[in-house]
């Protein structure tokens, strides 16, 4: 990944982070052809230093997500068109990376504790897993495209779903690294390793690579759900989608 979103890494010091926003942005959009756009972002006043956590600038009482959620413009306007995409970040370079799941992409989420040892117990089965984020507080996977019939069905054959595990499809979104939540940093658990497939053409799932084939694969979700619903079912409930 370093060699993705690295590339332009000749600016001073203090422009780093904005450049690898924009960069991270363009990767996403351009290469990948996965749908972006530019998250709220935080209060700039300086009001939060009393309470040592940063508001949204949403200026929503108690947001559940805040600084990583569309605002203006909102998830419709996610794009992967190169000139769209600079000019969000040229405009607003601190602005988080938010991806439009549902197209391309899509995720699952649980606590960070069940998240690890979602992994753990999936590595342990030969589980073969895309890209991992991890915010503050949760752990995000990314798969293959699911309908909400196929995840339907596929819940359904569960005895108990935990309310802590989340499922992020068609109108859904997530965010990305390198960008920050309000507590804190954005990073890849497993990077994405662009352009990998199976070994056999069976082995992909559809729309799990860009056009040229430079995408990241992704795993089915259905490969996936015995072991995050497992996990869940370890972390207590809860009611806000906090990052």
């Amino acid at each position: 990944m370093r060699e993705i979103l690295g590339r332009r890494r000749k600016l001073s010091l203090p422009r780093k982070g904005r450049t690898a926003l924009r960069d991270a942005a363009l990767t996403y959009a351009e290469q990948w052809k996965w749908r972006v756009v530019p998250g709220v972002g935080y209060d700039k006043r300086g009001t939060w230093r009393a309470t040592g956590a940063q508001p949204c600038a949403c200026a929503r009482p108690n947001c559940p997500v805040p600084g990583v959620h569309p605002h203006e413009p909102g998830l419709l306007a996610a794009t992967r068109d190169p000139r769209m995409v600079r000019w969000w970040w040229t405009r607003r370079p601190d602005a988080p990376v938010i991806l439009a799941t549902g197209d391309r992409v899509s995720a699952a989420s649980l606590p960070a504790v069940a998240g690890a040892r979602a992994l753990d117990a999936m590595e342990r089965l030969g589980v073969r897993l895309g890209p991992v984020l991890a915010t503050p507080t949760r752990y995000v996977i990314l798969v293959a495209p699911y309908s909400l019939a196929e995840l339907g069905e596929l819940l359904d054959s569960q005895d108990w779903v935990p309310t802590s595990l989340r499922y992020h499809g068609d109108g859904g979104y997530v965010a990305l690294p390198p960008s920050s939540s309000s507590a804190g940093q954005l990073r890849w658990v497993r990077p994405p390793v662009a352009g990998t497939r199976g070994a056999d053409g069976g082995d992909r799932a559809d729309g799990a690579d860009g056009a040229d084939g430079s995408a990241p694969w992704l795993p089915r979700i259905g490969d996936l759900v015995d072991a995050l619903v497992r996990a869940g079912r370890t972390t207590p409930d809860g009611d806000r989608l906090t990052y």
